[in-house]
């Protein structure tokens, strides 16, 4: 199997940027690009009567709670909206699983894995960064929260893997990816980071 090409393949270049002199390297915010994921939407119908509480998909629950994310090691599971998750994983073949598990009358299964671009921000700055264009409060973003919202006019989904230190994962269509990544690297520069 051949990996496709990357969404920020012709603008992620390794490299230090923006107001790093005199700065630990290590306090630098890190920016990278997620490739190579499994991401699925899974929608359940208004009219269907199926439980989705008792169905399990690499040993995790979905969860019909707002901002509320599910996950171990190789995957995460993000509400949303209601009865409305994102699943994104390293193991690209939970795919069929999903897929048997997941009953057609009942669901919505849609394979995105080509059409979003993931960028991975970490360090002690992120929700800085995040505020400059976004109106979400970060400030009430924890760890295993995910949001919706807009960057600068991009749609965008931030999922809060960490906060020790905060590292956040931002997905928007694949189109939008270009334009989001120079955004968030405009308004990391104020604080320096590496590209990774």
């Amino acid at each position: 199997m051949t990996s496709a090409v990357s969404a920020l393949n012709n603008i992620h270049k390794l490299g230090i940027f923006g107001n790093h002199e005199s700065k630990n390297e290590k306090n630098l915010l890190n920016l990278s690009e997620v490739k190579n994921m499994l991401i699925v939407q899974i929608v359940q119908y208004k009219n269907s009567k199926v439980s989705f509480e008792n169905i399990d998909i690499d040993n995790l629950k979905l969860k019909n709670e707002p901002l509320s994310v599910v996950s171990n090691n190789d995957t995460r599971i993000l509400w949303n909206g209601p009865k409305n998750w994102l699943l994104v994983s390293t193991k690209k073949d939970l795919l069929k699983n999903i897929s048997e598990t997941f009953k057609e009358q009942d669901f919505a299964i849609t394979d995105l894995s080509h059409s979003r671009a993931i960028i991975e921000i970490s360090g002690q700055e992120v929700k800085e960064v995040l505020k400059k264009g976004c109106p979400f409060n970060f400030n009430i973003l924890e760890k295993n929260n995910s949001i919706n919202s807009t960057y600068n006019g991009i749609a965008f989904t931030a999922d809060m893997i960490d906060d020790k230190p905060f590292k956040v994962r931002i997905f928007t269509l694949r189109s939008f990816g270009e334009s989001l990544y120079h955004s968030i690297t405009d308004s990391s520069l104020e604080f320096g980071y590496k590209n990774i």
